[in-house]
């Protein structure tokens, strides 16, 4: 990644499944720049939220913190959490909020498929915000088919692709050819152990200056 690299003004992070690393990616942005956080759905509010966590690791104040347009109980998919809360999601009710930060990261809700209600999915909440997306995917074993697949979602649906980010541990292959078929910029993240603000600083540089 060329360090000299301009990030749009607003970024909408999304992934090729659950537990992809998506928060920790957009706690890292909000510790490197100067940004606001917006996570659109929050399902599970048992234990620490998305939002709740990228404050507490980016030590961001809460002038930069951005609540929630549906905060539902239940850790599942949107759809599903709605149908327990007797909650509908409406597509009409997303709208990019204000902001006094130099960017906005946007985290989606598991990857790109997922159902936001019975008729829409994150895909559409994308393309209805219409911004770049940084679309993070695991780096090991079985990440090809669902990077690659995401990537030609994005494409069909005519939406940005900033880049796309590995998180795990190094693996030059899969790097290199989906960079090569994914036809789009492609970054490394290492696993970090401790999960902190300077750590992750220190993570962004080295993902910046490749090594």
């Amino acid at each position: 990644m060329d360090k000299n690299i301009v990030f749009p003004e607003k970024l909408f992070v999304s992934g090729t499944d659950t537990g992809i690393g998506k928060t920790v990616i957009s706690t890292m942005l909000m510790s490197v720049l100067d940004a606001s956080y917006w996570k659109p759905v929050q399902s599970g509010l048992d234990e620490e939220t998305d939002t709740e966590f990228v404050r507490r690791i980016s030590k961001a104040d809460n002038s930069r913190i951005i609540s929630e347009r549906y905060r539902l109980e239940t850790p599942m998919s949107p759809h599903a959490a709605a149908d327990i809360d007797r909650v509908e999601i409406d597509l009409a009710d997303f709208a990019l909020p204000e902001y006094q930060s130099r960017h906005l990261i946007v985290e989606g809700a598991g990857g790109l498929w997922v159902p936001l209600n019975w008729k829409h999915s994150m895909l559409d909440l994308i393309q209805q915000l219409d911004i770049p997306v940084l679309l993070v995917a695991r780096s090991e074993l079985g990440t090809l088919n669902h990077t690659l697949l995401s990537l030609e979602a994005l494409e069909k649906r005519g939406i940005e692709v900033f880049g796309v980010i590995l998180n795990g541990p190094h693996h030059s292959s899969n790097y290199e050819t989906i960079k090569h078929f994914g036809k789009v910029a492609v970054w490394e993240v290492e696993p970090v152990e401790k999960l902190r603000k300077k750590a992750l600083e220190k993570a962004f540089l080295k993902m910046i200056n490749n090594i």
